[in-house]
Order: structure tokens, then sequence, then C-alpha cells
């Protein structure tokens, strides 16, 4: 494995409310301030050897990660503030805790984006900063901005992160998602209906020879065209859709029900949030493409073809509604209809209500996929990195291959602690059933 030397480039896709939560957040540890809650790369620790030669390491002691000294920032946004100006129109982190980072963030300003109005309607004729040109100037311009960033920063690597806005949803099925060829030409015949700028962002990265983290349920990476070009380019890809906060109660609470041979009749799940990414999230188009990505998560866990007496016939509503006055703190009710012992006509109920902080909880879920992402690159991996699947909604895996996606979030912790065990040079010693 290459060490973990030099410069790391991040260059976050939109420069909004997650991106500049997790850019001061890093900047503040960097100084010594604040805590990194939330991420695995920087508190968790990990078992390695058994009996008398066990013992428990940091991630950051078990495999070469970048220091966060080390990270230089950039992005791409449609707005032109800075990342500091960006940070206080998101108003996440408190202004006090923004000053001790200040000129930092003020040095940090984002490139003209590739945007496309039709993919989020709700955003149509705000940008200030929008690239012209078909698809494969758009392409030839963001492959541009990488080299340039690289070389005026001195970089030694570069992982590009999308922590911009969920777009409308496409047909998974289109043929020219299906080669790498049959997608080269229509890029060239710009055809737009059906190559979002999404997918420019991650065909760019990856002709550069630059990881690509797809952090909203976009259709972009999970595609053949994609993982044959990281295959070909050699570089790791991860995605979609960070996963914080509902889905993450979702995948837990579902394999307590498993566990338990609790049956389930009903999920209901609706949310209220307030922030850029509410607003798109309120049109229909856009809505359903997150809408898929939650709602695929329970399925996969609860297996109604192992157990149909428990799980043949559960009902699963999602919802999110924009609500202006929360802001980023979202708020998710869940309500679980499940029954147990002499069947259906005795059931019970579980409630949730949460809470959160959207993009608290996404900084480090953010830091912890540029590092790993890093250092799968470091390690010679390409093609998707299903072992990220912890940190991810909506994991990709390959249909084709008969393969079937970890959302059980304990499964998917088992799976990350193994490879992190086996790049630190360790055997990975837990079994998944």
């Amino acid at each position: 494995m290459k060490p973990a030397e030099g410069k790391l480039g991040v260059l976050c896709v939109g420069l909004g409310a997650v991106s500049t939560t997790f850019i001061a957040g890093v900047l503040s540890l960097r100084k010594g301030l604040g805590l990194a809650g939330g991420s695995i790369t920087q508190l968790a620790k990990i078992r390695v050897g058994r009996g008398e030669a066990r013992k428990y390491l940091k991630v950051t002691d078990l495999v070469p990660l970048c220091s966060l000294q080390d990270i230089v920032f950039g992005a791409w946004d449609i707005f032109s503030q800075n990342a500091y100006e960006a940070a206080l129109n998101a108003k996440v982190l408190r202004q006090e805790d923004l000053l001790q980072v200040r000129q930092e963030l003020e040095s940090i300003r984002p490139m003209p984006a590739a945007f496309d109005d039709d993919y989020v309607s709700r955003l149509s004729g705000q940008g200030t900063q929008i690239k012209q040109g078909d698809r494969a100037s758009l392409i030839a311009q963001l492959r541009r901005d990488i080299q340039q960033f690289k070389q005026e920063h001195q970089l030694d690597r570069v992982v590009v992160i999308w922590a911009a806005s969920t777009e409308k949803f496409i047909d998974y099925q289109s043929a020219i998602h299906g080669t790498l060829s049959a997608f080269e030409q229509a890029i060239a015949q710009n055809q737009t209906d059906l190559i979002s700028p999404s997918m420019c962002y991650a065909y760019a990265a990856l002709s550069e020879g630059v990881p690509f983290v797809m952090g909203a349920p976009n259709l972009c990476l999970d595609i053949p065209a994609m993982w044959q070009l990281a295959e070909t380019k050699q570089v790791p890809i991860a995605g979609k859709d960070f996963k914080t906060g509902q889905t993450l109660m979702k995948t837990v609470l579902a394999p307590m029900l498993r566990t338990r041979c609790l049956g389930l009749e009903g999920w209901f799940s609706t949310n209220i949030l307030g922030n850029r990414d509410g607003e798109v999230l309120d049109a229909p188009e856009n809505f359903r493409t997150k809408e898929v990505s939650k709602l695929g998560v329970i399925d996969t866990i609860l297996r109604a073809d192992q157990q149909p007496e428990l799980y043949d016939d559960v009902f699963h509503k999602v919802r999110i509604n924009y609500y202006p006055p929360r802001g980023d703190n979202k708020e998710s009710w869940d309500n679980l209809d499940i029954f147990g012992w002499m069947g259906r006509e005795y059931g019970m109920q579980i409630k949730v209500n949460f809470l959160c902080r959207d993009s608290i909880l996404a900084a480090p879920v953010v830091l912890d996929l540029v590092l790993c992402i890093d250092l799968a690159a470091r390690a010679g991996l390409s093609g998707n990195q299903d072992w990220l699947s912890f940190f991810l909604k909506s994991p990709m895996h390959d249909p084709s291959r008969g393969e079937q996606p970890v959302n059980d979030l304990f499964q998917q912790y088992t799976i990350l602690k193994n490879k992190l065990r086996e790049l630190g040079g360790y055997e990975p010693d837990e079994e998944l059933e």
C-alpha cells in the first residue's frame, strides 16, 4: 500500500450545509477545537487478534489514513459565496464556532458548477455561476477544474464527493447506461435527458483517475457504464446516499425485528426538513429518487422469501415534507405495526421521533468516506467499494452477478471492520451469516 504522504485534495460538489459543516468541522479539529463525534475513522477502536494477542486499535493506528492536517478543500457550486458565507447562510454551525476558522473558510471559493435546471427544478433560475455547454463540454471543463486544483495546491491525490442536491428520478433500464461505449456515444450526442450533471462529475473524475463518492440517491455511479470506467481507470468508487437519520434507525430496528422473529405489518415514515435539501425534495420528481432509496432498505433485511409468515405483506410508506421554519434540524417520525406471539390479532406498535441535525450527522460520514476511499486508492483497489456500505443508505451492488445489498447496520459494520483489518495486515476474523 502506498503511504498517506503529501496533500489530499477534497473537491465537494456543492458548497451547502453538508459541505460547509464538514469543512468547518475538519478545520476546527485541526486547531484542537470541537469533537469528531460520529466519525468512525477518528474515534472507533477495532479489535485485532484473539486470546492473549487481542488488542484494540484506533482506526488511525490500524491503517495509514491521511492526516486531517494534509487535506486541502475545494468545491463547485451554483452560488458564488465563499465557504464562510455559505456556512453562515446554511445556519448549521454557530457563528462563534465559524469565526474560529473564518480565514480558512473565506479562502475556499467555489468554482462554477455543471448544472441543469431540468434535474433540480426547485433551484431553477437561482444559480449565479453555472457552466455553459453541452455534456461533452461540461465534462471537459470539470476535468480542467480537477487538473488546475491539483496543480495550484500541489496535491498528491484528489477525491471528489457529491454533497449537492438530489436530482430527478431517471429510469435505470436505459440502454445508454448499459455499456461505457454507449454512454460515451450518448455524451457525444448530448442526450441531456439521460445524462445528468452528477454523471458528468463522475465521468470527469474517473477519467482523471480520481475516486468519486456519490452522497445522494441520484442514478449516477450505479450503472454498468460507470463500473466499466472505474475498472478501466483502476479507480475506487462508492455510493450511494449518505446514511444519517431516519434510514440509519431503520437499519438498526429492522435487524431487531428479524433477530427476535417479530412480524411487521407496516412501517410509516415521514420527515420535516427546511433546508435547501428539503426545498429540492419538495418537487415530486426529485422526491421519487429519494423515495426509492429509502424504500429499499428494510426488504433486504427482513427477507420475506425466507420468513413469509412474518414479512410477506409489509406496507411501507415514506414521506418528506418541506417545512422552512425547521431549517437543517430535520425531524422524523416512524410508526411500526408489529406482531408476535399468537399472530396479527395481538398487534403492537413502535413509535420513534428522531429530532436530529441533518448536516451534523452527515459531516462525519463525509469525512470517513473521503479518508476510506483515499485509503482504497492507495491500496490499489478499484471499482465499487461495498465495504463502505456502512455509511450509505442505498449501497451499490451488481444485480447481474446476483448480488444483494447488505443494509443491516451490524453486518455492514462487520464488513467494514474486516476490510480495515485486512488493509492493516491482520486476518479478517468476524463472520457474516
